[in-house]
């Protein structure tokens, strides 16, 4: 594959990551770690850059797209995993959020309305015309993402730079949490960005990217090109962390929106404030109808007795109702879905890159399996053990918000140690398991050329 093709995919995978709504995370990192910047800041990466990159992968390990990431773990996991992720990336916090960032970085800084009221009908006009554009598809929201993306990172380096340059924060102490923990407060600060959810998503849209370029083989390319995009959304991600710490009082900020608002009214003028705003407002607005059409479809495939339509009036309508209280009210409600399937995503991503490694010597499948559900059950049962207690589980690496980790290794040596003792029934299963995958593509196939 030629260089330049190479680049122009991870530019597309970098647009796909990098939703306007991304970029509330890490001024108010910036400004909250204080003195322990560095810390915080790589736990954001890891979260917020490195995960995205294996989680796309390990989409091109599995060839297809997240229903076969997950089929070894059985169709009730692969089906009720891949809702979870849809739902976390679309109507429970990704959707709502674009409705509330634009109205706090486009709307609220410069008209000075802050009310509900306000928020309401802001969100109402904002997700009709999603949902409109949505129903209608005429190739402006794809020719709309193609001008706004260089135009949004265009005005992002000139504030990071003049940033540099006018803002000048002594230094602040750490808030409270970043005090105490800065790298799993930075780490969890990266997982709200949802990229390693959306990744398992969109992976497949990079393969089949790269297929069209005549490539046997999209592992590498789909490797160089994650890469890529990693390497650019980690450089933008620590400049508007840099920026966030620079800025003068930026603890006093209730979101990254505002704090970003302000930022470029002191850097770039009333006018810069108001280009940004406007250009944030479109961003998120093409975001929003690309993640409402996605997980409509998703649920029209596997409910298609219910209609994309009705499908996407459902979601628009409760992301309306998410995104009018609030930026804050957005991420209290995705904070508890974001806990629980985060684990979960991370196990599957690890245990995939793993299986690939040892692949030659151990197929996995049952070292696939039992990590996937022991998580998912052990990330139910810390749940309830919170919500009654007041206080998580505590398990090794708890105070690095690694506690996932421990049962992911105990599921895998005792999986791989099944899988090593009775590695007849693992090809047998693992042979079942493709067949079931070139099954549901068959469905997906007739379904696409003749659909319900």
């Amino acid at each position: 594959m030629s260089k330049r093709a190479l680049f122009a995919i991870a530019l597309m995978l970098f647009s796909m990551f990098f939703g306007a709504g991304n970029l509330i995370f890490p001024p108010m990192l910036g400004a909250n770690a204080g003195d322990n910047f560095v810390p915080a800041v790589t736990g954001f990466l890891i979260s917020g850059v490195a995960l995205p990159v294996l989680a796309i992968i390990a989409i091109a390990l599995s060839g297809q797209d997240i229903r076969a990431l997950a089929a070894r773990a059985g169709t009730v996991f692969t089906i009720v995993f891949s809702i979870a992720i849809y739902l976390s990336i679309g109507t429970f916090f990704g959707i709502p959020r674009t409705g509330a960032v634009s109205f706090s970085t486009a709307v609220s800084p410069v008209t000075g309305w802050e009310s509900t009221p306000a928020s309401v009908g802001f969100n109402l006009v904002f997700f009709a015309v999603a949902t409109w554009l949505a129903l209608n598809p005429s190739g402006l929201v794809d020719r709309l993402g193609k001008v706004l993306t260089p135009a949004l990172l265009t005005l992002l380096a000139v504030l990071i730079v003049l940033s540099l340059f006018q803002l000048h924060n002594p230094g602040a102490a750490p808030t409270e949490e970043y005090a105490a923990s800065p790298f799993p407060a930075g780490l969890m600060e990266g997982y709200f960005t949802m990229d390693s959810l959306a990744a398992l998503a969109f992976g497949i849209l990079v393969i089949s990217a790269i297929k069209e370029q005549k490539i046997a083989n999209p592992l590498p390319g789909t490797t160089m090109a994650a890469l890529g995009a990693g390497a650019l959304l980690g450089t933008i991600y620590l400049g508007l962390a840099i920026m966030g710490s620079r800025i003068p009082e930026g603890q006093s900020y209730k979101d990254g929106a505002t704090l970003l608002s302000h930022a470029s009214l002191q850097v770039l003028g009333f006018p810069g404030q108001v280009v940004l705003g406007g250009v944030v407002l479109l961003a998120c607005l093409t975001t929003a109808v690309g993640l409402l059409a996605a997980t409509s479809e998703f649920f029209n495939y596997l409910v298609p007795k219910i209609s994309y339509r009705t499908w996407l009036i459902t979601f628009a309508a409760v992301s309306f109702g998410i995104a009018s209280g609030g930026l804050e009210t957005v991420i209290s409600i995705a904070t508890p879905i974001i806990v629980f399937i985060y684990p979960v995503a991370m196990t599957v991503i690890i245990v995939t890159l793993i299986g690939a490694v040892v692949k030659p010597i151990l197929p996995l499948y049952w070292g696939f399996a039992i990590p996937a559900w022991g998580v998912f059950l052990w990330s139910v049962v810390d749940k309830i053990v919170t919500w009654q207690s007041g206080a998580p589980i505590e398990l090794p690496l708890f105070n690095a918000d690694f506690t996932w980790l421990a049962p992911t290794l105990a599921g895998l040596a005792v999986g791989a140690s099944i899988d090593f003792f009775r590695k007849e029934d693992c090809q047998r299963r693992i042979a079942q398991t493709n067949e079931k995958i070139r099954t549901w593509n068959s469905i997906k196939i007739i379904r696409e050329t003749d659909p319900v």
